[in-house]
């Protein structure tokens, strides 16, 4: 992950973020950057818009590549944090059969992750690319 962390380009989703407590703040924040990071390492994004959407912090290609990625904490669970993916795509499924041991998924729209776990990094690249690219690899 880069050392050198992507700047808020929206108000609103610094605003998000500085409302978090602590522990998922940061973690949620090294998400984001990984989002960026992985972004930047495809010329067919066109980069990343960063908005709200349903209140959560979500980025989007600028060419419309692939599908909107939400970050949230889990308002249920104070220690779990997720990634969600547009429930009507196949990304979940596909993430659930790639790595079925890796990652507890809610139904066909989220990835959850806990605080007290280390991310997994390079399986999380590889589901972020998919979902930035999601328009034009889809089956």
């Amino acid at each position: 992950m880069s050392t050198l962390f992507n700047k808020f380009t929206s108000a609103e989703v610094a605003i998000v973020f500085d409302a978090y407590p602590p522990e998922i703040s940061n973690k949620l924040f090294l998400l984001r950057q990984l989002i960026f990071d992985v972004a930047d390492d495809l010329i067919v994004t066109g980069g990343l818009t960063e908005m709200l959407k349903w209140g959560q912090p979500s980025y989007l290609t600028k060419s419309k590549s692939g599908t909107t990625i939400r970050i949230d904490q889990v308002k249920s669970e104070p220690t779990q944090y997720a990634l969600y993916f547009h429930c009507q795509t196949t990304l979940v499924e596909t993430f659930r059969q790639l790595f079925p041991d890796t990652f507890t998924y809610s139904g066909n729209r989220a990835i959850l992750l806990n605080t007290q776990d280390k991310l997994a990094e390079d399986e999380l690249r590889q589901c972020i690319e998919m979902a930035l690219t999601y328009h034009i690899n889809k089956p």
